[in-house]
């Protein structure tokens, strides 16, 4: 039996537009995916990269992965990412090209060095302020030694070498792999089958809730809302990237300083 044929795109006002999509929706050179296919492959590949990760940092000997050090962050990193690009990738092949770049935006401009300032801002502006009001009612919760403690047991778990490879976890690997997860794969998904308002909001949501920080969800929400509407504005996922890695390289950086 011949294969199904792949699903693409197709411009808005071709009549072989998936019914299933507003035209709207359909418009631009992206993956097909449903919702329940997007999630299904995200949980999939979450639940795979989890066990992976966790047994290396069980082998580590560590208490947990912020203090094993970087070498062992970075294995049980790599083992957690490479079953989500992979599903990604497998699900765009399906009802795409194949290609990131075209099924989930992931591609570059220029304009997204705007990110480099946002990024900064989100961290030293954007994340304060969310935390303001929760300070002001709960004194002993919210303070920067707690909101800060895992940034600063990353760093201080480098030296030497170490410092490198952490950067490159962090700033350069999770931002990458985040962005084409949870805007690319998943806002995606959820934009075009509701709304732009709806999948930011509920990617956003998800975004920080899979921390598992509960000290954290604020700040992380706020920074899923700046990175969702960078991929809703633009239609790519380069400049949330750009903003991504340099609020994460503004955390390093503040917590070094101290």
């Amino acid at each position: 039996m011949a294969p199904p044929p792949i699903r693409r795109f197709r411009p808005v006002g071709s009549p072989d537009v998936p019914p299933s999509l507003p035209p709207l929706r359909a418009a631009g050179d992206r993956a097909d995916i449903a919702i329940s296919d997007a999630v299904a492959i995200w949980l999939g590949a979450w639940l795979v990269g989890t066990l992976l990760a966790g047994a290396i940092g069980g082998a580590s000997g560590a208490d947990d992965l912020a203090s094993a050090g970087p070498g062992w962050l970075a294995g049980a990193q790599l083992a957690a990412w490479t079953p989500m690009v992979l599903g990604i990738w497998y699900i765009g092949r399906k009802a795409g090209s194949g290609l990131l770049s075209r099924d989930f935006g992931m591609s570059f401009s220029p304009v997204d060095l705007v990110g480099i300032p946002l990024g900064v801002l989100t961290q030293l502006v954007m994340v304060p302020l969310a935390y303001w009001p929760l300070k002001s009612i709960w004194h002993g919760t919210f303070t920067s030694e707690q909101l800060e403690e895992r940034a600063r047991t990353l760093y201080q778990s480098a030296s030497g070498g170490g410092v490198v490879v952490l950067i490159l976890v962090v700033v350069v690997g999770a931002p990458l792999v985040e962005e084409l997860a949870y805007r690319g794969l998943l806002q995606g998904a959820f934009t075009r089958r509701l709304n732009d308002l709806l999948g930011v909001l509920i990617v956003a949501v998800w975004f920080a809730a899979i921390h598992f920080e509960p000290r954290e969800l604020p700040g992380l929400f706020v920074v899923g809302i700046v990175l969702g509407l960078c991929a809703q504005r633009t239609g790519r996922l380069g400049m949330g990237v750009v903003a991504h890695m340099a609020f994460n390289a503004t955390g390093l950086a503040v917590v070094a300083m101290v």
